[in-house]
């Protein structure tokens, strides 16, 4: 025998399951964010020449605060679509949705410490490429299940699509920074 659930009862899951996820995943987000010491501030960042799409130093302080909104709400439309994915119960393909949407949301998180922290420009572009293919197929499969959680998807499509053309302008710009370490220490010469 089959049970439908009546609109409340799918609503209340909906929004159980927003109520964890959302802030999971802001916070995940955040954490992996401050473990690399992604943006400025970061000496080695600095450092790096930056490519003609990239924000001139005097809008950067504006730039960067309303990229750090629109990455928050990004990752709370994740959470929305992901939660709409996961209150699907029953329905088919559902955990395979899941998983993939695990499985990009881990390389997002990666991205971030290999670039940031590790240095690896080229490594991160590779990872970054996967990351697109991977948005992709979770679009794809969260369509089958529900549309608009594939539509919510599309903004954050976008962004990654952004940043692995920033990540790969960044490499032909920096190709002699790729892997380097960097003490911030000043080199003595001497003479």
């Amino acid at each position: 025998m089959t049970e439908l659930a009546l609109p409340g009862q799918l609503r209340a899951a909906f929004l159980r399951w927003a109520l964890v996820l959302v802030p999971g995943l802001l916070m995940l987000g955040f954490f992996s964010g401050m473990v690399a010491g992604s943006g400025p501030g970061n000496p080695w960042f600095d450092d790096l020449v930056k490519p003609a799409i990239y924000p001139p130093p005097a809008a950067f302080g504006i730039v960067w605060s309303i990229l750090y909104v629109v990455m928050g709400l990004l990752y709370v439309v994740m959470g929305l679509a992901l939660a709409m994915i996961t209150a699907a119960r029953r329905a088919p393909g559902r955990g395979i949705a899941i998983a993939m949407f695990a499985l990009q949301f881990v390389v997002n998180l990666a991205w971030t410490p290999l670039f940031f922290g590790a240095h690896q420009i080229t490594a991160a572009l590779v990872l970054i490429g996967v990351l697109d293919v991977l948005v992709i197929a979770t679009i794809m499969l969260f369509r089958r299940i529900r549309p608009l959680a594939a539509w919510l998807l599309l903004p954050y499509l976008v962004w990654i699509l952004f940043a692995t053309a920033l990540n790969y302008e960044f490499l032909r710009a920096n190709s002699d920074a790729d892997g380097q370490s960097y003490s911030g220490a000043a080199t003595r010469v001497v003479i």
